[in-house]
């Protein structure tokens, strides 16, 4: 290996994580060590994510090895990519390179990767040889033996959390000031405006604006283009009068959330927010009143990803709802709210637990692939422990008439190798921000209690 390309050598959990990292560094080499092959090997028996991942990434090594046989595979092969594969890349290609001394299986997996690398990178002193990783403690020990190491960041949707959509805007108080021209009407007991956008005003689709003040307003975005924006104002569901199912706004955002859940021309609904904003309550809340009032969806189905026990929730007792009843505390605890007489609205006086809980479905992320979710109302909490390849297969499930809300605190992933940037759900914020059939809400303000906020400050 010769020349001024950069060498990078792939852990395993990067290729288990994105099979597609193989053609991912642009002209540059990619080396992997025998030791990944092995842990690859015994990895690619069973139906979870990264049993298919793994399976993947063997069938491109597979194809990629058929494909340059004629040259044989110690002069490195090209990194063409497979068909189907869409990447965002230049015309150059790097090579891919194989381990070719095998390890004598002593040790550490880790270890071994780590001193193949070292060996690596002692052959090749012109090259800058980069061991890329998503376990943190191997970077930390890569860099004990003053190693070059990374985390595999292609798949970040943006590289900074902070930067990430909030889903509403404050304007400034001489807003109408600044739109002088502006076309207002009124149509099915709403109110429309129509104006020219200023270069400043940077909005998507389904943004929510307010001005705050004395002369408060709250307005969503409907259209945006280069020139105009048309904003609808807001219903105010933090009236007793215009709850849903009994549910009244508590603050700014909250309303937010109840205006794009209620829309029907909105399909898919992200909100995020630390525990205790109400996600859970507002989203069952809207799903309840257009399954049971209106009649918009059949039914509500509720999934989460069941972290704590991996991808199989095999071992506990009874049918797919039961075995997932454990994980839907949240469910239970919100629905208690919704079926009190004294909170309920008018349906929910006469509505039980036994009642509403015949219209929520409670779904395995397991059981997703292949199915297709029609008119229903899907919720999936505890998205931010979702990969983006997850996230995806869920999505494209949606059939016909079909909403889906995707609930989370970044805050919280308890996935190894995922992080605030790289999760599933903030993936969905950031690639669906510019469609106009989607909202995203970040919910700031607790809810709970005056002991929960002041627990969540002091503690």
């Amino acid at each position: 290996m010769t020349g001024s390309k950069r060498i990078y050598a792939l852990d395993t959990n990067v290729l288990l994580h994105d099979p597609t990292s193989l053609f991912r560094f642009e002209e540059h080499d990619v080396f992997i060590p025998m030791t990944v092959l092995e842990e690859l090997d015994e990895k690619k028996k069973g139906a979870s994510e990264v049993s298919r991942n793994g399976r993947q990434v063997s069938r491109f090594l597979n194809e990629l090895i058929e494909k340059g046989n004629g040259h044989g595979i110690s002069n490195g092969i090209e990194l063409t990519s497979p068909q189907g594969i869409k990447l965002k890349r230049g015309g150059a290609v790097g090579r891919l390179y194989f381990q070719q001394r095998a390890t004598n299986g002593h040790g550490k997996a880790d270890n071994q990767i780590l001193s193949s690398v070292i060996e690596l990178r002692d052959q090749n002193t012109d090259r800058a040889v980069i061991l890329v990783t998503k376990d943190i403690n191997l970077r930390i020990k890569a860099k004990i033996y003053d190693l070059d190491a990374e985390d595999y960041e292609n798949d970040r949707a943006l590289d900074d959390f902070a930067l990430l959509y909030t889903g509403s805007t404050e304007l400034p108080e001489n807003f109408w000031d600044h739109h002088p021209e502006v076309q207002s009407w009124n149509e099915r007991g709403r109110t429309f405006y129509k104006l020219d956008r200023r270069d400043d005003e940077d909005w998507h689709p389904n943004q929510c604006l307010f001005l705050p003040g004395e002369n408060s307003v709250e307005l969503r975005v409907l259209h945006v283009d280069e020139v105009h924006a048309t904003l609808v104002l807001l219903d105010d569901h933090s009236h007793s009068n215009h709850s849903v199912w009994g549910i009244a706004a508590r603050n700014r955002e909250q309303n937010f959330a109840l205006n794009v859940l209620m829309d029907p021309d909105v399909d898919f609904v992200t909100l995020l927010g630390t525990a205790g904003t109400g996600k859970t309550l507002l989203a069952l809340a809207a799903g309840l009143a257009q399954v049971m009032d209106q009649q918009r969806y059949r039914e509500i189905i509720m999934t989460r990803a069941t972290v704590s026990v991996g991808e199989d929730i095999g071992f506990l007792p009874g049918t797919e709802e039961e075995k997932m009843t454990p994980w839907m505390g949240a469910l239970t605890d919100n629905l208690e709210v919704l079926a009190n007489p004294e909170e309920g609205g008018s349906w929910g006086r006469q509505a039980t637990n036994d009642l509403l809980a015949s219209r929520i479905k409670i779904r395995s992320l397991n059981f997703m692939r292949g199915r297709t979710f029609l008119s229903r109302y899907l919720i999936i909490d505890e998205a931010q422990n979702l990969t983006p390849k997850q996230m995806k297969t869920l999505i494209t499930r949606a059939g016909p008439g079909t909403k889906i809300v995707c609930l989370g605190n970044v805050e919280q992933i308890d996935t190894p190798y995922l992080t605030e940037t790289t999760s599933g759900l903030t993936y969905a914020v950031d690639r669906f921000k510019d469609w106009k059939h989607s909202a995203h809400i970040t919910l700031r303000r607790g809810e709970r209690s005056r002991l929960a906020d002041f627990a969540s400050e002091a503690l």
